[in-house]
């Protein structure tokens, strides 16, 4: 789901940091370094990675590519392999045959079974293709707001980590009461009374 979909999930964070006149310079580099790159010819079963808003397959972050007005554009893309935990355990059966006949032995030790399906698994993630998830990004570096295109538990996790990795500010998700109380100009007496709030039960 992105940008650009007739419909959209979005959770919104606050930029943690101090910009400088070399923020373009810092997310640049970042987004170079920890571009996305492609695992379909290795053993790995996931990786992360910062991909172009245009073209999710091809990064790009040359000159002012990811530059919208006054907003960074790009795309977080997270590749995974799966496998059935049924084929697993029939390479892992037909494997044990093999060392069994060729060690001639009754038994194999827990070492040995541990590396046959370390051997498995490295084998068939070998053989899969990766599967290819793309989440855009909209970040407002001068209202220090960044809008992330999914509501997935466990992307919106890794993308915290990530940011955090690639350009060293952190992301911290905007709830009703972080934003009331960290991004309004409130006075004191109007946080004590914020702080005293609680939560409102709808019924029918």
């Amino acid at each position: 789901m992105g940008l650009l979909s007739s419909s959209v999930s979005i959770n919104r964070y606050h930029v943690d940091g101090k910009f400088t006149d070399s923020i373009l310079e810092i997310v640049r580099e970042g987004l170079i370094k920890y571009s996305f790159k492609e695992i379909d010819e290795e053993s790995s079963d996931k990786i992360s990675g910062w991909t172009s808003f245009n073209n999710h397959f091809n990064p790009d972050f040359s000159g002012s590519s990811f530059i919208i007005d006054d907003v960074f554009v790009f795309s977080f893309r997270i590749d995974k392999k799966t496998l059935s935990p049924k084929i697993i355990k029939k390479f892992y059966h037909i494997e044990m045959a093999k060392q069994l006949e060729k060690s001639e032995k009754d038994y194999l030790t827990a070492n040995e079974k541990k590396q046959i399906k370390e051997h498995v698994l490295n084998v068939l993630y070998l053989r899969i293709p990766a599967t290819p998830n793309v989440f855009d990004v909209v970040w407002n570096f001068e209202k220090s707001t960044l809008w992330f295109f999914s509501n997935n538990k466990a992307a919106n996790e890794e993308l915290e980590i990530f940011f955090q990795k690639s350009f060293k500010f952190r992301l911290i998700k905007i709830f009703p009461f972080f934003e009331a109380n960290l991004l309004l100009d409130l006075q004191e007496t109007e946080r004590d009374k914020l702080s005293g709030l609680s939560p409102s039960i709808f019924t029918e």
